[in-house]
């Protein structure tokens, strides 16, 4: 094992901000102001992101849940998502008794390709998942016109793309909801977390009584349900730590941008593509990534192996929904998604966490140069 010192893929930034608002909650924010953090949380994200309505969660998966689950999505349905993506938004589909139908990818930005999507539409088709992946930005027009069309809603799981705008609208703005994740590998961080936020307020006051075991604003009775709802409800020593991290909005994007340039810079004239930030959109670099040429011989384990010599982490690129769960009859594979089978194995996500210094980049660089200029 090398004697350099650890870099991670990933981890969290955290200064005294953070430690203070969480210390202030868990030492207050009980009884009257059990609440008090949460709601902050939510408006801060409201006004960063441009939206009406916003509910604080227990993770980004929960919110996903809750939100298909208000538009009505159950058994027989039809849900449709890019095959190269995380489980969880695939994951809430089935809570829900509805079928995973996995389209294709566009090659130039990773996300879902609307050309693949509009031939998987069936009678059966109750929504559209646009996931804005590591980053990068779903084609927003395309789907939203799709959607129109088809009289289908567009959602965006936007859980990777804190920072990231498309055409002057910020990601998770633009569907009929949106949801973010504030795991401790994402750009901002509650630890565990996530949230749902909507423009639309017949919506967000479904996903509220859901979100409090189907107990409605308008309810007065004490412990009387309206409906079975669910408890993905977020913490207030969590909403703590998210409104320092809202309060650093700025600066921990523009530090994710300045860390792309890096490794963008000095991988110039290699033979592979990293993360795409199209004309007129804003990338949020949650993940950098990149891509080997398909023309040349690359070997993915190969580089994780050198990343591990040389005590860096490495992340692989997601799998395929579809290889991954090839025998799970909920998943549906819409025809041979081609470029996603060819992409994942020529892929590897680079460590990009917040505090990571240009000297260390150099050493992750290093090791790709080593193993490419190999081949």
């Amino acid at each position: 094992m090398s004697n350099l010192s650890q870099i991670f893929y990933t981890k969290p930034s955290i200064t005294q901000k953070e430690i203070d608002y969480a210390t202030d909650a868990a030492t207050n924010g009980w009884g009257a102001r059990c609440y008090e953090y949460i709601t902050r949380f939510e408006n801060l994200l409201k006004e960063h992101l441009g939206v009406n309505y916003a509910i604080a969660t227990s993770s980004c998966t929960g919110a996903m849940h809750m939100g298909l689950s208000a538009l009505g999505i159950g058994l027989g349905d039809e849900v449709i998502i890019a095959d190269i993506n995380w489980i969880a938004p695939a994951a809430a589909v089935t809570y829900l008794g509805a079928k995973v139908v996995l389209v294709d990818i566009l090659p130039n930005t990773w996300c879902i390709d609307p050309s693949h999507v509009e031939k998987a539409i069936t009678k059966n088709t109750k929504a559209i998942i646009a996931v804005h992946l590591y980053g990068n930005l779903c084609n927003m027009n395309e789907l939203l016109s799709i959607g129109i069309k088809y009289n289908i809603p567009i959602i965006e799981d936007a859980a990777e793309a804190v920072g990231s705008i498309y055409k002057g609208k910020r990601a998770g703005s633009m569907g009929a909801f949106g949801v973010f994740s504030f795991h401790g590998t994402k750009t901002i961080t509650t630890g565990e977390g996530g949230i749902f936020v909507t423009q639309d307020a017949e919506l967000h006051e479904k996903v509220l009584t859901l979100s409090n075991h189907g107990r409605s604003r308008a309810q007065y009775k004490q412990f009387w349900f309206d409906e079975v709802g669910f408890k993905y409800k977020m913490s207030n020593i969590q909403a703590a730590i998210g409104c320092a991290q809202m309060e650093r909005i700025d600066e921990l994007i523009s530090k994710k941008r300045i860390i792309f340039k890096w490794y963008e810079k000095k991988l110039k004239g290699l033979l592979l593509s990293l993360n795409p930030e199209p004309l007129d959109c804003q990338n949020g670099y949650w993940m950098v990534t990149i891509v080997v040429d398909k023309n040349i011989s690359f070997d993915r384990d190969l580089l994780l192996q050198e990343f591990k010599n040389n005590n860096i982490d490495g992340r692989v690129f997601f799998w395929p929904l579809s290889l991954v769960r090839k025998d799970d009859e909920r998943f549906v594979k819409a025809g041979e998604n081609s470029v996603s089978y060819d992409l994942y194995n020529r892929s590897v996500n680079l460590p990009c966490y917040n505090d990571i210094t240009e000297e260390e980049v150099d050493r992750v660089v290093a090791c790709i140069k080593r193993i490419i200029d190999q081949k």
